[in-house]
């Protein structure tokens, strides 16, 4: 049975996150979470500074010593809500499907148990605009953001995981996420006359179809990857061969060898596939965020404070790295850190994937992501000031 204080402490979680969630924001359009962000961390006593790398904030408690900073992600996705919530989106086509509103409500949280205790050190909150679409964490890195921290902890509510599970791994958790586009350029003519053009949706088609035997034929299996096209474009009428076509689509992997293999391929097929056809294609490949590796001693603190959060049992792995995309990924590079998953799966929701539009997850979860988030901060304070001494 949860105490008073605990009832308060997860009733103002979530009226937090509901309040996000209503007034969803994309990237780098974030004014009004990041009002809200500053208004509940003056209400703590917590100084900030607004306006990082456009709307994000950082804020710091403590006093001298090393500095260990916490991370969460502030952006909304372009999608129309779907949950028929009480309190789903009123914003046209913007939704919080993936739980960056959670995010903030945990990070708000750990600030809260963070301002009450005495700490050995300083602990640096990072409200990030940005994750989905424009690199954020860069953005944030180059103001300022990481500048004499010694370690980053973050992480992202997963509806694969019950409430009171955590799943933390070492090493690569998430994937490489490039993406790429085609413009195919053919020559239109009647359709009933095809020998005199040169179909762009055919060639397109094949390109489609081939470009995933690089995945089932030149990759080896026991590597994840995943090559998916995601938008075709092409065509003006029934009876028109289309003159031009377009493809969109995202490479995903695990190792830097396969990733240089997949691109490789497909250059290979975009070529050979417009040559066979007498297209002119063109190929354009733009690198994506980086994957996200866990470093051995941070995931080591990071297992501890879980447990001391969820118990042992509540302890997981990922059974393997997600293909998903995370630029924590670009604070990884800098410092040390690990970044870990909440278990938040909600009964009814169980088939609804994040950047879906019936994406929910069980609000139980706040509270966890708070006191875990607090907890491996304390954590990682003293393990920097045990080292200082030593």
């Amino acid at each position: 049975m949860q105490s008073k204080d605990e009832k308060n402490f997860f009733d103002w979680l979530v009226e937090i996150r509901r309040r996000i969630h209503e007034w969803p924001e994309l990237s780098y359009q974030e004014h009004r979470t990041a009002s809200l962000i500053s208004e509940e961390l003056n209400n703590l006593g917590i100084p900030h500074r607004t306006g990082v790398a456009k709307t994000g904030i950082i804020a710091e408690i403590g006093h001298e010593g090393p500095c260990v900073a916490l991370r969460a992600d502030m952006d909304a996705l372009p999608l129309k809500e779907e949950t028929g919530l009480p309190f789903a989106s009123k914003v046209p086509g913007v939704m919080h499907a993936c739980g960056h509103d959670g995010h903030v409500a945990m990070l708000l949280g750990a600030a809260r148990l963070l301002k009450a205790e005495p700490l050995s050190g300083r602990v640096r909150f990072i409200f990030q605009p940005a994750e989905e679409n424009g690199a954020g964490a860069l953005e944030m890195i180059k103001a300022g953001a990481l500048n004499g921290v010694s370690a980053i902890f973050g992480g992202h509510i997963d509806r694969h995981f019950k409430v009171g599970e955590i799943a933390i791994n070492e090493g690569l958790i998430c994937a490489f996420t490039d993406t790429f586009t085609i413009n195919i350029e053919g020559k239109g003519g009647h359709a009933a006359w095809p020998h005199e053009a040169i179909d762009a949706v055919v060639v397109g088609s094949l390109l489609v179809v081939n470009i995933q035997t690089i995945i089932s034929r030149e990759v080896n299996p026991a590597y994840p990857c995943v090559i998916t096209v995601g938008k075709f474009e092409g065509g003006t009428a029934h009876n028109v061969i289309a003159e031009r076509a377009y493809l969109e689509g995202t490479i995903r992997s695990t190792h830097p060898d396969v990733r240089k293999r997949i691109i490789d391929g497909l250059k290979r097929i975009a070529r050979g596939v417009g040559d066979l056809h007498r297209a002119h294609v063109k190929l354009k490949i733009k690198e994506g965020y980086p994957p996200v590796i866990n470093s051995p001693e941070e995931t080591n603190i990071a297992r501890e404070a879980a447990k001391l959060v969820v118990g042992s049992v509540g302890v997981l792995k990922q059974p393997h790295p997600s293909l998903g995309g995370e630029d924590f990924s670009f604070y990884l590079q800098k410092v040390p850190g690990c970044f870990v998953r909440f278990g938040a799966m909600k009964k009814g929701f169980e088939k609804a994937p994040a950047h879906s539009p019936k994406f929910n997850f069980d609000e139980q979860v706040l509270p966890i992501g708070a006191k875990f988030l607090a907890q491996v901060a304390k954590l990682a304070l003293k393990r920097l000031v045990e080292k200082k001494d030593s």
